[in-house]
């Protein structure tokens, strides 16, 4: 198999758990990798063997021959390297989400990917969690029937800006970072939404953006949909790294949780079967993240079969627009307290 050869832009928290997942996968050579902080990026190239460091980004595009890059910097600066890598001719780009900081950027970067002719990915993990394709799975056997109604919860209390601090200082806090995450999951086992209504609110004094969010939804289908996400709650089954949802259909229900347990259940007349996901170790991830960081092989996987021309992509920049689109209509929806119609919103 020919190794493709992969750049890295980026060293924060994230960048590790990242490379650790293409570290996993046969046919790919980390050839380079990027931080404006040179020393990051030296630590991060030593455990994980990458021949190349730069802290100048422009410098490793000129030097190095590149298949495709993988940007996991702060979202702020993912329009500019996007930007940088269309330009010099890379034909494959994945970004880490969220896509970019506001509406108008996200719409940007796809047209500047579609107009260079670039492919472009968005590494939106969680709906690669194995909890989740499972229950993806059982809602396409139709053993409950045509979904009606659905829940789907994040409650966490997890001290997450003790690890990444700057996201205290987000004007826009839980709908981009967790709710990019919940609004994906959504569609991924619903579909488009038609409407939606949000409201926010900011409990943590220390912190700049939202830390809990509630949106409902009336699906393209006319299912109504309650998704919640809370880094602010103190509850007795934390839910940090995943979700829990509830699904209830014509025959039965499904459900996912409760906290981190990683537990599906079934219920139908004849009764209710439960069957616990099990989630492999990995030496380079982090215990208390462990179904979102092996979650990251899966969707890498995917998106170098699409790359090889061995499948498509379900993370696209295209597709993930979609997402990005209920974050945003979901903050609309915040600040004027009016419902949204999602074929109105642009």
């Amino acid at each position: 198999m020919e190794r493709l050869k992969l750049a890295v832009l980026g060293a924060g928290f994230w960048s590790q758990f990242q490379i650790g997942a293409w570290s996993e996968i046969p046919g790919v050579e980390i050839v380079a990798l990027y931080n404006r902080t040179r020393s990051k990026a030296e630590a991060l190239a030593r455990k994980f063997h990458v021949g190349h460091v730069y802290d100048d980004a422009a410098e490793m595009f000129g030097n190095e021959e590149i298949d495709f890059v993988d940007i996991i910097t702060g979202v702020d600066t993912h329009y500019k390297f996007v930007e940088m890598a269309a330009d010099v001719g890379i034909k494959h780009i994945i970004c880490q989400k969220p896509m970019a900081a506001d509406w108008d950027t996200a719409k940007k970067l796809v047209e500047k990917c579609r107009q260079a002719g670039a492919s472009l990915y968005i590494h939106e993990n969680f709906r690669w969690q194995a909890p989740l394709r499972r229950v993806k799975d059982i809602l396409d056997s139709g053993i409950i029937g045509k979904p009606f109604k659905a829940r789907v919860s994040f409650l966490s209390g997890f001290p997450v800006f003790d690890n990444q601090p700057f996201l205290k200082e987000l004007p826009h806090f839980i709908l981009t970072d967790m709710g990019s995450h919940v609004l994906d999951i959504c569609r991924y086992l619903f579909g488009e939404a038609a409407k939606l209504w949000c409201q926010c609110k900011t409990v943590n004094r220390e912190i700049r953006g939202e830390d809990v969010a509630i949106v409902m939804m009336e699906m393209a289908n006319g299912m109504p949909l309650y998704a919640e996400m809370s880094y602010a709650s103190i509850v007795e089954h934390d839910m940090f790294s995943t979700v829990n949802l509830l699904v209830e259909g014509e025959k039965g229900s499904v459900e996912l949780g409760p906290g981190r347990s990683f537990t599906v259940s079934i219920t139908t007349a004849e009764g209710t079967h439960s069957e616990k996901i099990e989630i492999p170790y990995y030496d380079w991830a982090d215990p208390d993240y462990i179904v979102n960081h092996e979650s990251g092989i899966h969707i890498n996987r995917n998106i170098l079969d699409a790359i090889r021309g061995k499948g498509y992509a379900e993370n696209t920049g295209e597709d993930n627009l979609e997402t990005v689109s209920l974050v945003w209509a979901s903050y609309e929806s915040a600040r004027t307290s009016k419902l949204i119609n999602m074929k109105e919103f642009s």
